[in-house]
């Protein structure tokens, strides 16, 4: 998961620079795409079968975010503000980090499944 998480950490770091500097835009769209990368990868391992919901949801999430970066990516360059690309990308942003909590608690669980839990 530390493609997503490093994808995310940069974008929120560009987001902070001057938004009207001539290479924001291109700045914000290229992390954009790194997002977009690091969701396109699937996630390392099966989980349990009394995670499969939780994972299916999880895949779902996935992919709603992805078409979301696309469509964020592409207005970018020309057809968004300046203000409308921070609130849509903050937006973004908020909901990728929830994403990766979920993933992290289905990883954990899956792992204190094979631990033994918590007795």
């Amino acid at each position: 998961m530390a493609p997503l998480e490093t994808a995310i950490r940069e974008l929120r770091h560009i987001l902070a620079a001057d938004s009207t500097a001539p290479e924001w835009r291109w700045n914000v769209r290229r992390r954009l795409s790194d997002v977009r990368d690091a969701l396109s990868r699937p996630h390392g391992r099966q989980p349990e079968a009394w995670l499969d919901a939780r994972a299916t949801l999880s895949e779902r999430d996935r992919f709603q975010l992805h078409a979301r970066v696309v469509a964020l990516s592409t207005g970018v360059l020309d057809r968004l503000s300046g203000e409308a690309i921070l609130h849509e990308t903050e937006r973004l942003l908020g909901d990728l980090e929830h994403h990766l909590q979920r993933v992290h608690d289905l990883v954990y669980d899956s792992v204190s499944l094979e631990l033994g839990g918590s007795e």
